[in-house]
């Protein structure tokens, strides 16, 4: 019975019309959602699903990775100038790329032999790698000690004291990464140690977020990267401050408008009245005042007049006798009543 029943329906669809029925019941058939309480989701939220991968966390959104791509590549730049200087040669640098990655991943793929210093950011928390290939860092130490600049080709690891010619190109690197994020915050660096194999390294946890920059470096006739691994809770408060940054720079300060005199002011009339303010009488006091009565004022009741423009208290002044008038010294302005008060 099931062949004859799939030879009807073969006879009367083509295929098709099979593919697009199963691919609506596909499509009607969605895994249940489970909300943060519990519950089930319906299917509109099910359709907003996005897909996450756990393996390569992005704690960056793509507008900061730019913010920071763009900050690199200033970093980039007076890097180059400063180092042609203080190696009396032409260098040439161009970042190769800057991406998140886990510690795990970055440290399993730097090279071997190669250098590695361990440097950390004050005030920052955590530890930052330095990667210097050793072809490029026994050409730095050559020309530091007088020579031409001409690629090494020994694959080895370095002695101490070419460790110590090569602390002072790495402080230059370490100082103007900083000098990058001074109007952010103040930082200093600090050199901690140095290996040889990223393999072995345990300055962060093998799951923690690395932002990993890549620097193509090219010094005479060699050209190799050093890489800049940080971790993100290092650099997290920094991206935190840009992000404050930006959007204090994009927002328009409002300012006050100030009040400007025009020449049609000139005649127009405003009633002004100085009154005082009296304590509440009942009613029936009111309609039995007579010509000739006397109503008690309250003590210092002279030093509160209240002047009013156009109905409106503005000033608070103090009555007094001017000649052969009576005038009201402004001591202060009233503060405008609250709207719905």
């Amino acid at each position: 019975m099931a062949d004859s029943a799939e030879d009807l329906i073969s006879s009367m669809l083509d295929q098709s019309e099979i593919d697009q029925l199963l691919a609506q019941a596909v499509a009607e058939v969605r895994p249940p959602l489970l909300r943060a309480d519990g519950k089930r989701g319906d299917a509109e939220a099910a359709a907003r699903v996005e897909v996450y991968d756990f393996r390569n966390p992005a704690f960056l959104t793509e507008v900061e990775l730019r913010r920071l791509r763009i900050l690199h590549q200033d970093f980039i730049r007076y890097l180059s100038a400063r180092l042609a200087l203080y190696l009396r040669m032409e260098c040439s640098l161009k970042m190769a790329r800057l991406q998140t990655q886990t510690y795990a991943k970055f440290t399993e793929a730097l090279p071997s032999p190669t250098h590695i210093c361990l440097f950390k950011v004050e005030p920052l928390l955590g530890v930052g790698v330095l990667d210097i290939n050793p072809r490029l860092a026994l050409t730095l130490v050559d020309r530091l000690l007088g020579g031409r600049g001409h690629s090494v080709k020994a694959e080895r690891y370095l002695t101490e004291i070419e460790i110590s010619l090569l602390e002072d190109v790495i402080k230059i690197i370490l100082e103007e990464w900083c000098s990058q994020w001074r109007e952010e915050m103040e930082l200093h660096t600090q050199i901690i140690g140095h290996e040889n194999n990223g393999r072995f390294l345990q300055t962060s946890p093998r799951d923690a977020v690395v932002l990993a920059l890549s620097i193509e470096m090219a010094f005479g006739d060699c050209s190799e990267q050093i890489q800049i691994g940080l971790p993100y809770y290092t650099i997290e408060p920094l991206v935190k401050a840009l992000q404050l940054r930006r959007q204090k720079d994009s927002t328009p300060e409002a300012v006050p408008a100030r009040a400007e005199w025009r020449s049609v002011y000139e005649h127009v009339e405003v009633p002004i009245i100085a009154q005082w303010p009296l304590a509440d009488i009942p009613l029936r006091e009111i309609a039995a005042l007579r010509v000739g009565d006397v109503m008690e004022l309250p003590l210092g009741v002279l030093e509160q007049t209240q002047v009013l423009l156009n109905g409106s208290p503005k000033f608070i002044g103090t009555v007094g006798l001017e000649g052969d008038n009576v005038a009201v010294k402004i001591q202060g302005k009233i503060a405008p009543a609250p709207l719905g008060s």
